[in-house]
């Protein structure tokens, strides 16, 4: 038997991760074993949308490419957290960081770059770490970084006005923080766009918030041990509490050029990817070929595709020529394309421009010799050739028209139809990051890949920046003559397992399958998937109440600190306060609670509480075993609060003891598992001044003693009127028809489905006919489930505050599944 190959990728970012990926894929890589050192600690994501995670578009676990999991399905050995120290080419090993040294046949280095630092006083300290509060902006671990200091500070400098400066800026504007770019070239973008362009730009950076400080040059860091502020080479100083450098990269040659391969400003490669060692390949930023260095992710992939090629197949003579320049950028959430010069090299070429600043519009292409050389599109005007094709016609250097005009304006004189994707040549490239062709797209779907999800998958396209997910769409939509098929998916009850959700609760029952790890195991090859772990942790905790098996990892953050995280990284802290009702003794301890530990903003709920905002993760325990009470769940998917009016002991128009019942109700189902949060009331009468009818849940007082319960309430973005379930003579029938309502909605909802979403699709006539007619027979069942749910609650702060479940449960550490934004009462 022939011994496989041992392959040793140095490097598990965007060009080493997706080489094994290619590899795996292609006959051939099955005669490869194949380690990876990763320098981080987590499997590989896609960088290009850290900005994402910082202005809070996008949760750290979305933005992963290949989670750990896909290399253990994969047979790949990966070191992470371990990066290579040494290579000793001439027997063919590297060392490892914790010090072993890992044997192979063929070595691929893709280390990528770090940032350049500028040589601004006090911004390194004697450690040799960056002062507090000054941070460099290139792994997820930078990312989550700022976000915790962010919730410290209020204004916030960036130096460098390229796109990861421009990024950045726009993240912290929408994290609220006052935001000042510093650059010291007198345009923004200045190495992609010329003055004219730059200038539009800056009006729109500006319109969003950011304050610019163009042509001004940083040379110290203000502060002893902490950033205070910047100064400048003209004297002036700006007072910030928070600053990112993001002033370029360099690629990282340390371990090739202490291994005697040749370096200059990159790891020097040839056509063939190889080094200037036997058996050592390099790809990606690190690599410098044919005297170029590359930082964009197109021409990575396309190193990473060609050296596959090479490596799975002996016959390949497959060369890389190098890349032509050309990518569609989402600047602070504007389009922008850009592609070769910016600028004519002589007298002789054209240059064909039009503007429009007031609406954010300039376009400039430059012609040599009849070919497009160069071109800058900012801003979207309609009736232009999409860029797509203007991309084309670069990457190709096909002849252009005659009438130049016909580049931005195409459409023919006296029509009213703009040219479309579906006008461009098959070989139109769409997918500028994967370089996926739309002839590709149109072929696949006619393989049968007709919904968006699935044609993405198949072809890559619109799996980088995403930026051409319209245009794929819209080629689909083409293909299929409308008729695009749903996505699989939809009915899925979580997108890891191929199950709608009866089939799943029917398979974890029968195989009593207690833990998220189980269902994996059982259902999904022992593939895990972070996207579907929050999902699968509140339905088995619905299955199996007290007997759920919990891992800690299958929980969003709120869930695992039971506090409500913020969009600047501290949480918020809400106890339960029954039915709106409190004590002069509780409030004295919310407010000793919110002096002592300096919580910036005490805010009453729209559910009647007290919420203590801007709390610091590791606060989260001292703060609630000083305050001594229960947790409202104002961070959970599950039952919140029961909002109250005065009722009928002290209004003069009351009906029934809502502020009782409201009491009942949330004593009874406070921190119950849900599909989504459940927020409830109780009106003492008709006039609803708690509002009852417009929530999820809600009982109003009418004559003769008798309780309206309506379902199916919102009062959000969207506005619903409940629908009544039914009417009853007591609390105790409202606490009924409550409970089981909530325990079929547990049971038959799809996860994060709101109630009013399920009310209609149910409808409340089967709703009816089910809970209060009992025509299925469930009833029992349902008030046995939902009684043995509350008979298992235990309030979390009982233990957690004084036994952390994790050491580092209250750490700052990186949290695996961060909740999305935008859970609150």
């Amino acid at each position: 038997m022939t011994r496989k190959q041992r392959l040793v990728v140095v490097g598990n970012g965007m060009g080493g991760a997706r080489l094994v990926e290619e590899i795996v894929s292609r006959p051939g890589g099955e005669h490869y074993e194949i380690t990876v050192l990763g320098a981080e600690p987590y499997g590989n994501y896609n960088r290009i949308l850290l900005s994402g995670v910082l202005a809070g578009t996008y949760c750290p676990e979305h933005i992963f490419l290949h989670p750990l999991a896909w290399y253990k399905q994969h047979n790949i050995r990966l070191y992470a957290g371990q990066a290579a120290t040494r290579l000793d080419w001439q027997s063919h090993r590297v060392q490892i960081a914790d010090g072993s040294w890992e044997p192979y046949d063929r070595l691929v280095i893709a280390t990528g770059s770090s940032p350049c630092l500028p040589p601004l006083l006090n911004l390194v300290r004697e450690d040799g770490q960056l002062i507090e509060g000054a941070f460099t902006f290139r792994t997820l671990d930078d990312c989550q970084a700022i976000l915790a200091h962010s919730s410290r500070a209020r204004r916030a400098a960036i130096i460098g006005g390229g796109l990861l400066g421009l990024e950045a800026a726009s993240g912290l504007v929408q994290r609220g923080l006052e935001v000042h770019l510093i650059h010291r070239a007198p345009h923004l973008l200045n190495l992609q766009l010329d003055a004219a362009g730059s200038t539009v730009l800056a009006r729109l950076v500006s319109e969003q918030g950011v304050q610019l400080h163009l042509g001004k040059e940083t040379v110290a860091v203000l502060g002893a041990d902490r950033l205070c502020g910047l100064r400048f080479s003209d004297g002036s100083e700006l007072a910030c509490d928070l600053c990112i450098i993001a002033t370029g990269t360099h690629p990282n040659t340390d371990l090739a050029r202490a291994a005697g391969l040749a370096v200059r400003r990159g790891i020097i490669i040839g056509d063939d990817l190889a080094c200037s060692v036997p058996d050592v390949f390099a790809l990606g930023e690190c690599a410098e070929h044919r005297g170029q260095t590359y930082g964009l992710v197109a021409p990575v992939w396309e190193q990473a595709r060609i050296l596959a090629e090479r490596l799975t197949d002996s016959a390949s003579q497959k060369q890389y020529t190098g890349s032509a320049i050309s990518t569609r950028l989402k600047v602070s959430g504007l389009d922008l394309t850009v592609m070769g010069d910016k600028e004519p090299a002589s007298s002789t070429d054209e240059v064909i421009t039009y503007a429009e600043p007031t609406r954010g519009i300039y376009k400039k292409l430059i012609v040599r010799e009849g070919r497009l050389q160069g071109a800058i599109l900012l801003g979207d005007l309609p009736g232009s050739m999409p860029a797509a094709r203007l991309v084309q016609l670069f990457l190709r250097g096909d002849p252009l028209p005659t009438n130049r005009a016909e580049l931005l304006f195409p459409y023919h004189a006296g029509s009213k139809q703009e040219l479309s994707v579906a006008e461009l040549p098959d070989d139109t490239q769409i997918c500028n990051c994967n370089g996926v062709s739309k002839g590709s797209i149109l072929a696949a779907v006619r393989t049968g890949k007709r919904s968006l999800q699935t044609l993405c998958e198949a072809t890559r396209a619109a799996t980088g920046c995403g930026s051409c997910k319209s245009q794929v769409q819209e080629l689909l939509v083409l293909a299929c003559e409308g008729e695009v098929a749903e996505d699989p998916a939809v009915h899925y009850y979580v997108p890891a397992i191929p199950l709608t959700k009866p089939e799943l609760v029917r398979v974890i029952k029968e195989r009593k399958l207690r833990s998220v790890s189980a269902v994996f195991q059982a259902l999904a090859n022992g593939r895990e998937d972070p996207t579907s772990k929050a999902g699968l942790a509140s339905l088995l905790k619905t299955i199996w109440g007290k007997d759920y098996q919990d891992e800690r990892d299958a929980r969003f953050i709120n869930d695992r600190v039971h506090a409500n995280i913020q969009k600047d990284g501290t949480f918020s802290v809400v106890p339960r306060i029954y039915g709106g009702v409190t004590t002069p003794e509780q409030l004295r301890r919310i407010a000793d609670v919110a002096e002592r530990y300096r919580v910036p903003l005490v805010k009453i709920t729209g559910g009647q509480r007290i919420d203590l905002v801007g709390v610091r993760k590791e606060q989260l325990p001292a703060i609630w075993k000083d305050l001594g009470m229960p947790s409202g769940h104002a961070y959970t998917k599950a039952f919140r609060t029961c909002k109250t009016c005065l009722g009928s002991d002290f209004c003069r128009y009351g009906l029934g003891d809502s502020t009782a019942l409201g009491i009942k109700i949330e004593k009874r189902y406070q921190g119950i598992e849900m599909p989504h949060k459940v927020k409830l009331a109780t009106a003492g009468c008709p006039r609803n001044c708690s509002e009852a009818t417009t929530k999820d849940l809600g009982a109003v007082a009418i004559e003769g003693g008798r309780w309206e319960i309506y379902v199916g309430g919102a009062a959000g973005s969207r506005v619903r009127k409940g629908d009544l379930l039914c009417t009853v003579a007591s609390h105790e029938e409202v606490l009924l028809y409550m409970g089981r309502f909530m325990q079929y909605y547990r049971e038959n909802a799809k996860y994060q489905e709101r109630s009013y979403d399920f009310v209609e699709r149910v409808g409340i006539e089967q709703l009816r006919r089910v809970l209060v007619e009992d025509v299925e027979g469930i009833c029992e069942r349902l008030d046995r489930e939902i009684q043995a749910a509350v008979d298992a609650y235990v309030d979390p702060w009982q233990r957690e505050a004084e036994q952390p479940a994790t050491p580092t449960q209250f750490s700052q550490a990186l949290d695996a599944v961060p909740v999305p934004l935008g859970a609150s009462e």
